[in-house]
């Protein structure tokens, strides 16, 4: 029974590790461009990352699925974060394989009505930007960007674990806004 759980706990961690070790697009890369239907406080709607960039810097973050432990964790912290992302000018947006319908729900209740969720039942986005999540193909890795107003990728991180992806976004975002003029004063 011992050797069957050791067993176990080993299939776990090597699958966890084979997910963390799935190439995102590097640094410096060009982010693919794309256009979805999203939802923000429950009203679907189209988002372009061409359009959010001409407004700053944009946060985009794949999650596996809404209404999950660690996507509603992860969509907790990113709701507590976000108007200090808005003070730097920065869009954040959320994506995973979910329909617009429950997506819809999850930026009511867990994104809190503070920032979009966008649907990619097709997974082409998340195939564009390498996180689909090796070993359940159909969800997205927890794969965050931080792209640059001019389309280049600024940061990359990727982690099953939800808890440093809010943070280390926001260091990325504040670096971009401090060599921008951006940069805000703490309140």
């Amino acid at each position: 029974m011992r050797l069957m759980k050791r067993t176990i706990v080993f299939a776990i961690a090597a699958t966890a590790a084979s997910c963390l070790a799935s190439a995102a697009l590097p640094e410096g890369s060009r982010a693919p461009d794309f256009t979805t239907q999203a939802s923000l406080a429950g009203k679907p709607f189209t988002f372009a990352l061409s359009d959010a960039l001409k407004k700053g810097p944009v946060v985009l973050y794949f999650y596996p699925a809404a209404f999950t432990p660690g996507c509603t964790k992860e969509a907790h912290d990113f709701a507590e974060a976000t108007d200090k992302f808005n003070s730097y000018g920065a869009t954040v947006i959320g994506v995973s394989y979910d329909n617009i319908e429950t997506l819809n729900k999850f930026s009511v209740s867990e994104c809190r009505n503070k920032f979009a969720v966008a649907s990619d039942s097709d997974q082409k986005i998340m195939k564009a930007y390498d996180a689909v999540l090796k070993g359940k193909p159909e969800w997205a890795n927890r794969t965050s960007y931080v792209i640059a107003p001019g389309g280049e990728i600024l940061y990359t991180y990727t982690d099953l674990n939800p808890d440093k992806h809010v943070g280390n976004t926001m260091a990325a975002v504040q670096k971009w806004a401090e060599t921008h003029g951006k940069a805000k004063k703490a309140s």
